[in-house]
């Protein structure tokens, strides 16, 4: 598929070699192989509820538009620091304030972690951001200066998130430790200015020089109708084993909105984690018409989709990385 206007600014997009489409194809085959040998979820493995996921994404509509320094900005923290805190062993909130590139007055944002297990040393990280654009720049007829719904563009990953969340609390895991990251400021530049988006997990990765997770899975808009995630060439290049991973999981489980094929390269929250060693990869499907409009909203999301990231979260959760050193 092909999205002419990609969500984030292209980082250069030099053509991979044939050796790692090579190498792509051949990893792939190996992983599907003992993959196929597996392939059914362990008996212990809990379930993810997809429509619940989309009930989570409909209550952050109700706060409004999520942008910074909005009143829905303000009750969306209140209300994740609250759900965070009943789920996970462990919360972290982390403000922190820059100057607002586009006014006088001060940008203040906030990450989140909410950890489970915080005493063990291995550990998974799922991220999502849980701010929303503040211009629907992508309004068809021109350019609007008002701030989207974000259902998808940013409600979908945090709705997973907490999801996730209530998994790990009622589900205990044997030998991982999970950490759930909320980034703020992800989507506040204006097309172009690319260093204006990303704010988020920029601090985050600045303040915690020695976050070393075994694996950051980043998650954006993952609720379209109709989805469809490829490999997202910056993830694939440099966390290619993740890649392969993840994808070869997704094929086992018969999950369609996976397709192993390179994808675009996106400037994503998990960039700041690639540049420091961390192995990251974006699940993202840019084939998402409503993207920077008023209409990305609920009735552009689906519980289906929910269901097939949920699952394979779960399964990559409870079995997968359950396993290794």
């Amino acid at each position: 598929m092909t999205f002419s206007r990609p969500k984030r600014h292209r980082m250069g997009r030099s053509a991979l070699a044939g050796l790692l489409l090579t190498v792509l194809l051949c990893g792939c085959a190996h992983s599907d192989a003992g993959a196929q040998e597996n392939d059914t979820p362990s008996a212990t493995a809990p379930s993810f509820d997809g429509e619940a996921a989309l009930a989570l994404i409909a209550k952050q509509l109700e706060f409004g538009p999520r942008n910074p320094g909005s009143k829905g900005h303000a009750a969306c923290l209140r209300w994740l620091q609250e759900q965070l805190k009943a789920e996970a062993d462990q919360l972290a909130t982390e403000p922190f304030e820059l100057a607002d590139p586009y006014g006088d007055a001060s940008l203040k944002l906030t990450n989140l972690r909410a950890s489970f297990y915080p005493e063990r040393t291995r550990r998974i990280a799922l991220a999502a951001h849980w701010d929303t654009r503040p211009r629907a720049d992508q309004q068809p007829g021109g350019a609007v200066d008002k701030p989207i719904p974000g259902a998808n563009d940013g409600g979908s990953g945090v709705a997973v998130l907490l999801a996730m969340a209530r998994i790990l609390k009622e589900h205990p895991l044997s030998a991982i430790g999970v950490d759930l990251l909320f980034f703020d400021g992800e989507d506040y530049g204006k097309e172009g200015d690319t260093q204006y988006y990303l704010l988020g997990s920029k601090q985050y990765a600045a303040a915690h020089p020695r976050y070393r997770p075994r694996a950051l899975i980043l998650l954006d808009m993952v609720a379209g109708k109709n989805l469809s995630i490829p490999m997202e060439r910056n993830g694939l290049q440099r966390a290619q084993q993740l890649s392969f991973l993840v994808f070869s999981k997704a094929a086992s489980l018969g999950l369609s909105a996976f397709v192993s094929v390179p994808g675009q390269a996106i400037l994503d929250d998990h960039i700041p984690f690639l540049l420091s060693g961390v192995e990251s990869i974006d699940l993202i499907d840019l084939d998402y018409r409503q993207w920077h409009t008023l209409q990305d909203d609920l009735p552009a999301c689906s519980a289906a989709s929910l269901q097939q990231v949920g699952d394979l979260l779960v399964a990559l959760l409870y079995e997968d990385f359950q396993q290794g050193s």
